[in-house]
């Protein structure tokens, strides 16, 4: 969020989000937002181009019904809505290895909800796949600490330095990356290619 806000190319942002961000700036337009009832909303989901990052874990949602309405539901009627509004560009946050057709629940709602975004009338999507997140989460748990630690061992292997763990804010800043490439049409991009994308000049 931090930097959207700090990026002068962007001179509004509207944030639709379950709690506030807590942060100030006159560019910010924050929406308190209960996804049960968009409808209440759908006239305030305007804009040039959505950012879509929402998602939880089966822990803290509590069963796989709300992860489900989490990391699916949620976000895919956000991104009709959108599209219906005539938004141009879409970009989500995605996870490598998403496949509607995975055994895994996770990687098959994220592949399910890639699958159906596809389909909606955007003129430009950027679907963002990146491999584990690095120790900057508050929520990090103990098991994950140790998948970071061992893919930040394995990265180190000549070769698969695509693997290491990528912090929150690389994720946002290939988000920003992906919007000014000018480009339209469906584009992906996966591991490597996330870190490659964060580091993009894409500054006018």
């Amino acid at each position: 969020m931090g930097l959207l806000l700090n990026d002068s190319r962007f001179n509004k942002v509207k944030v639709f989000a379950r709690h506030s961000t807590g942060l100030q700036s006159d560019k910010l337009e924050e929406h308190i937002v209960n996804f049960d009832e968009l409808d209440n909303w759908k006239k305030q989901i305007t804009g040039d181009v959505l950012y879509s990052a929402m998602g939880t874990t089966l822990k803290a949602a509590g069963s796989k019904e709300a992860q489900y309405n989490i990391d699916y539901t949620y976000q895919y009627r956000v991104a009709k809505i959108a599209a219906a509004n005539n938004v141009p560009e879409y970009v989500l946050v995605s996870a490598a290895g998403s496949d509607p057709g995975s055994k895994i629940f996770y990687s098959r709602i994220k592949g399910e909800l890639e699958r159906d975004v596809k389909k909606l009338p955007f003129e430009t999507i950027h679907i963002i796949r990146p491999g584990m997140l690095g120790s900057g989460r508050k929520d990090t748990r103990t098991g994950e600490q140790i998948g970071i630690s061992v893919m930040k061992a394995i990265s180190l292997i000549p070769g698969l330095a695509k693997l290491r763990p990528i912090e929150g804010i690389e994720v946002a800043q290939a988000m920003i990356n992906a919007t000014f490439k000018q480009v339209q049409g469906i584009h992906s991009y996966t591991m490597g290619g996330v870190f490659k994308l964060s580091k993009a000049n894409t500054m006018a």
